[in-house]
This record gives C-alpha cells, structure tokens and sequence, in this order.
C-alpha cells in the first residue's frame, strides 16, 4: 500500500461514534499535530486540511492554531461528515510505529552514537512555514537535516533559539519598496512544550557576563525523534532589554548577536547538562554557535580536571564544524570588548587570559588590530571542519588557509560534504504518486541509491508531462491568489486587482527566480538587456513568464533596491504581466515555486555561492535548472541534466563577470532552453524536455538527498568524532 493512501475502512472495523469517543478522536489529532513528522507526510497534511480547508489556509497550515478552533464534538461531526475516522486511526497508528521502529540505518551505522548522541546546534532551524524560525536557506537545511535524522534513525538531539517574532513578513509598498512587519508567535499555536527536569519543572540556564546575568527557559519540540530544544529570553529575571533577546532573527546590532550567540552556544551546552544529555559529538552548523565549545571545554576542566590545552584538544577531537559562506561578510565578528564583556567570566573560569581569549578567534592570534571571529574559533577548535560542496571546499580552503602557513592549500583540512534537501518535505503529493506507481515497493527508504531513481526511465512521458502540467497549473493559481491579494492590500483599483487573477500563462514557458536578495546574488540579472529581456518574454510563438520572489535583510538597502527594481518591471509595458514578483518569500511559497516551475533559475557571482539547495528540490519536481555552475550545480551538471550559464569562468573585474554571464544567460535561453522547450511532437510533447527531466531526476534526486547527506556526516565525521579519532575530512 502506498503510504498516502489511507488504510481502507475494514482495516479499522469497528470505528462507530459509540466506540471512538469524540475525547479520543480529538487527543489523537492533538498528537499528530504536536510533532512536527506531521510535515512530511501528505496523507496527514491532507487530512487536517479536510477538517476547513478556507481555515487551513489562513492559518499558515498550522494544525494546532486549527484544532484550537475545534472542539471534541465539532471534530467528530466533521470526521463523521467527511468519513475521516480510519483516517485518522491509520495517521496515528503510522506515528507510533515510526517512533517505536528501532530498525533503522542508523542503528546499524551509528551504534557508536546509542549512548552519547551528535548535539546539532544551529541558529535557525526551518521546518515548516507554520513554525516561523527561520529565514532562509540555513535555517531550511538545518530544519532537512534533523529530519533526515530522525528518518535514519541518526540518534541526535538539535539546539536552537526560539524567537517569538520570527524573521519579517515582507510587505511591498506602491513604490515597490520592502517593508517589514514582526508579528508575535502564538506560544500556545507552536507544537513545543516546556523542557523539565526530573521534578517536572521548566529548565532554565544561565549565563554570566560581565554586566550581568543572562536567563533562558528551555523548549521542547518534537520533530519525528529527534528533540529540538530552543532556548528563550523571555524569562521573569532578565532585563526587560535581555526579554526582548530571542524575539527576532538577526536583529540588532552588534551587542544583540552576541548575545543571542552567547545564549545558543554556552547556553545550549548548559541546557543539555540540564538535560543529563552527555553528546558524543558537538556539530556547529555555521559559526554562530561556536562558543558551545569553550562552554565544553569548562566542564571537562570542571568535571575531570583536565588543564585547559587538554581539554580543548579533547572537545576539538569531538567537534564537527559546518561553514556556509564563502562572502567574508557573511561571517560574525566582534571587537574585544563585547568579548570581554560577554565571555570575561567564563574565561575567568578557563583560566586564560584576555589575549589568550582573542588569539583563539584571531587568524593571527597576537595581531591586536584584528577582530574575534566566530568561524576562526569553529575552525580552531574542531577536527573536522566542512564545507558545503566541492567548490566550496576548494574556496573555504584558500580562504583560510592562513590559519595553517606551513601547510600547501590543497592540505588545508577542510573537507565537503555537499548539501541535500528532505525529499519527502519537498516533493509534491502529485509526483510522490507517480513515484509510487512506477518505483520499487518501499523506495522512500531507499531513496540514497542510484538504481532506485533509475526507474524514472521507465514512466510514460506523457505521465511525467501531464502530472507536472497539472502542478504548473496549481503554481500559477497560486501566485493569482499572492498578487491579486497584494494588489488589494495596497488599494489599487478593482482593474488590477482583477487583472492579476488572470496572470500568466499554463502554455508558457515558466522560470522560478527566488533567493534572499544579496547583491552578489544578482536577481536582475536577466534585466541586464531590457530590449532583448522584452524579445524573449514576448515572443508570440514562444513566450517566457518569469516568477520572483525574495527577502533582503533588513539593513541591506542594494537588496531592497533590487527588490524595487523587479517589482516594479510590472509598471513597463513590455514585461507587464511577464515578469511577477511574489511577497513574503518562505517555505510555503518556495513549495510552491520549485514544484511547479519549468526551469530554476540561478545566477549568482561564482564563487560565492557555497552550495543553495532550491535547485535540488526542483529536481525532485521535474523543474529543470538552468544555474551558473557555482556551488552543487557546478559538481552536478553534465550536459544533459539541465542547463549551465557559462563555462564556470569569472574575471578578476566582477563588472566584466557580470556583463559576460548576462551575455551567456541570454544565449542559453535563446538558444537552448526556450527551442527544447517549444519543441513539440505530432502529441503536443517536448519529448526532448521530457528527455532532460528524466536525466535530471534520475542523476541527481539520489546524490542531493538530506539522506544521503547525513549518511556521509555519519560515516565521514559523527562517528570518528564519537569515538575521539582523528579525522581529515579534506580528502573528500
């Protein structure tokens, strides 16, 4: 039986109003909705969207805040209206068995983990657009990562913060402008509950700076089996400045980061003490969580005496250091005397001085001019240090090959392990039901290997082209419903409004364009040429529509420029209603747009994209990329799986680059990409586009897999990392 199906109604005899009382239908509701396994699973996305659907929607898909306006008998009318009971019993019958499986890969790979687990730490972890804790990309591949964990059975526990105002809602004014809006966080409406202690009391940690004490209260959140445990501020103690500290993501200044990173780093080891959760492994994804390690070399000088040289060679032989950015602004630094200021009394505690304290996050650790930089001390005191894609690496390498002068660059130990995406997170009900018909029984839980893919082959091509005909189609009433909406919250006349209920065209060749709007990110690019931008989109035989969507950062005014620039192509006659711009960017709309565009589009300045990954959920969905070869388009492309902009070149002027990759863009849209697409057979196919999505599914869905991605974690970093050996991760 396919695992979206729901179990016939024999399978549950006996499921009468007498016998299933509308107390025991509603708490086994509340059950699902309160772990987060919940999001990967359609056939229980669908069944709370039954209950309203209208509701579901408005609700940001958030099953909690919709049974709250339920009560036991309204759900049970409404089970019994909609025939859900079997529904619902085969739903939570699924939950169970999945978290009393001891079956799992990792149980055999990851034994060594049974006792001590991987501590994953992470600043933002994006699970689902319902639990609004995070931005992008980073906080996306933490939220795949822990669930490709729980899948594996990976024993594993993630530390994060919770922030009770999220990052922004994007807005869009008449100009065209980004405005942003914080909207407080239901705490009732999260699926989170009080982490305790052995009484049944909250935790709470603390943190000692040199102006004070800082508190934070302990979240549990259950995301299939792993626990994520967020920390908040919001405690009755603080200040009422230090209350406010966990309410927004990568807000404030300089003194905010530091100590939200204070509180994620030495906090979240503390919460674990707590917690009387002794990891096996520290896994700092990004330098934002770094200070966990000093915290952990403490207790080892605390709890066994060890000197502070042996302690942090004993913590760094059990740490894991991921870094994202290759963009130097990209990477938290801070002047001495916010160091001073929040590390000075665990310092005291290390027993080493001022100077000693800055070496650690110093490149040159006596260069008194030099600021503290947390990916210098993730870097220093770990073992096993990664990029996240090959290039990565080979970047990641020179970038810091200062911090090891006697060694040639290609021996600098920093590996890679390339990034991967939750396939069931992303892959649409739609495809999944193809997949299903046409793979291996059982494939999901093969989805790490190359011959299960293969299978792709195999499926009709009028299949594959009608089932993403019909997402393409969902897609574009989906982004009718955005615009028409954001036209009438900016009072435009009933015309507009009326007007982009009728955008776009099913027929048309559609590109998706979405990322956070950092310049080197170059979203205008394909504007670079108006007239030949305007030929291409309106070429009545062949037309190109094209779908944005993105945030800049709050303080990045060239990202909101460039915001404005696109948003308002909509204002020119000749990209008028080919050129769409969609707000408040997030998981729901990138779902969206990846599931049902025709290409992904992605042109950053090589080499500055460390990996990206909405590329890869494209695959899944048949979308074709058409990308610069930078980050895992550039160790995935192979002539015949999509398209690359350029031979994977820059000159040393970033205006030349910029101009020569405009140049490439359009020739590979002139050229390649709108010809194989318009390509039609004597049944309307593009048999040769069909041709493409096949390779692209069958070449790439196995290799950029979060599954396959924490099994190299497992094997390559986890598990020596356990066991205290040494590890060059450089070698892959």
């Amino acid at each position: 039986m396919s695992h979206t199906e729901a179990a016939p109604a024999e399978s549950t005899p006996k499921l009468a109003l007498s016998e299933l009382s509308p107390q025991t239908l509603y708490d086994k509701c509340v059950a699902l909705a309160r772990n987060l396994w919940w999001t990967w699973h359609p056939e229980v996305i669908n069944l709370f969207r039954d209950l309203d659907p209208i509701r579901w929607r408005q609700l940001d898909h958030n099953p909690i805040a919709l049974l709250a306006e339920f009560t036991p008998e309204r759900l049970e009318m409404r089970a019994s209206e909609l025939v859900l009971y079997s529904r619902i019993n085969y739903a939570y019958r699924r939950l169970k068995e999945y978290m009393n499986n001891t079956q799992t890969w990792g149980r055999t790979h990851a034994g060594v983990l049974g006792s001590k687990p991987v501590a994953y730490f992470s600043a933002e972890f994006g699970i689902h657009e319902s639990v609004p804790i995070y931005s992008g990309g980073l906080g996306v591949l933490s939220g795949d990562h822990i669930k490709s964990a729980s899948g594996l059975g990976i024993p594993l526990v993630a530390i994060g913060l919770f922030y009770d105002q999220g990052y922004f809602k994007q807005h869009l004014d008449i100009d065209g402008y980004q405005r942003e809006e914080y909207l407080a966080t239901k705490v009732e409406n999260v699926p989170m509950e009080p982490a305790t202690d052995d009484e049944g009391n909250q935790i709470t940690v603390s943190v000692d700076t040199r102006t004070g004490q800082l508190l934070a209260k302990v979240w549990l959140m259950h995301v299939g089996r792993i626990h994520l445990y967020l920390l908040d501020c919001d405690v009755e103690g603080n200040s009422p400045e230090d209350r406010e500290l966990t309410s927004r993501l990568y807000g404030g200044d300089h003194r905010t980061r530091i100590r939200q990173e204070l509180v994620l780093g030495v906090g979240g080891v503390r919460a674990l003490a707590a917690l009387g959760i002794t990891p096996g492994v520290y896994h700092l994804n990004e330098g934002h969580s770094a200070f966990a390690t000093l915290e952990a070399i403490r207790e080892r000088m605390e709890n066994d005496g060890q000197s502070f040289d042996n302690a942090l060679r004993d913590v760094a032989q059990h740490t894991v250091f991921t870094t994202h950015t290759p963009v130097p602004a990209g990477h938290d630094r801070f002047d001495g005397g916010l160091i001073e200021e929040h590390l000075g009394p665990l310092r005291d505690r290390l027993q080493i001085s001022y100077e000693q304290l800055m070496g650690l996050g110093r490149v040159e650790p006596h260069n008194e001019g030099e600021s503290f930089c947390m990916t210098v001390l993730g870097l220093k005191l770990s073992r096993r240090a990664n990029a996240v894609s090959q290039l990565h690496g080979h970047v990641s390498r020179r970038m810091w090959s200062h911090l090891w002068p006697w060694r040639v660059e290609e021996e600098i130990p920093i590996g890679h392990i390339t990034n991967g995406v939750h396939v069931p997170s992303w892959l649409a009900w739609q495809m999944l039901q193809l997949y299903e018909r046409n793979f291996p029984v059982g494939w999901l839980q093969s989805m790490g290997e190359h011959e299960v893919w293969q299978r792709i082959h195999q499926v009709d091509p009028g299949e594959l082209w009608e089932v993403h005909y019909a997402l393409k189609n969902l897609l574009l009433s989906f982004v009718r419903r955005r615009v028409s909406r954001q036209c009438r919250r900016r009072g435009e006349s009933d015309a507009v409004v009326e007007a982009a209920r009728n955008l776009l065209d099913p027929n048309a060749l559609t590109i998706g364009l979405a990322r956070r709007f950092a310049t080197y990110k170059r979203a205008d690019l394909f504007m670079s040429d108006p007239e030949r931008l305007y030929r291409l989109l309106n070429d009545p035989e062949r037309p190109i529509q094209i779908i944005v969507a993105g945030k800049a950062h709050p303080a990045d005014e060239p990202g909101k420029q460039l915001i404005k620039k696109i948003a308002n192509a909509r204002h020119d006659g000749r990209f008028a209603n080919r050129v769409v711009y969609i707000e408040d960017y997030d998981i729901n709309v990138c779902r969206h747009l990846i599931q049902g565009v025709d290409v992904w589009l992605n042109n950053p300045r090589r080499p500055l994209e460390a990996s990206g990954t909405s590329g890869q959920k494209a695959v899944l969905n048949g979308g074709l990329n058409c990308s610069i070869l930078d980050g895992w388009w550039a160790e995935a492309y192979d002539g015949s799986n999509g398209f690359a902009i350029g031979k994977g070149t820059t000159h040393v002027s970033d205006q030349i680059t910029d101009q020569r990759d405009a140049e490439f863009l359009y020739e590979t849209l002139e050229n390649e990409v709108v010809p194989l697409f318009y390509e039609r057979d004597v049944d309307g196919l593009p048999r040769g586009w069909i041709q493409r999505m096949m390779n692209s599914i069958s070449s790439l869905a196995w290799r950029f897999s979060a599954h396959r991605m924490v099994m190299d974690y497992t094997r390559t970093a986890y598990n020596t990392a356990a066991g205290g050996l040494s590890c060059d991760m450089s070698v892959r």
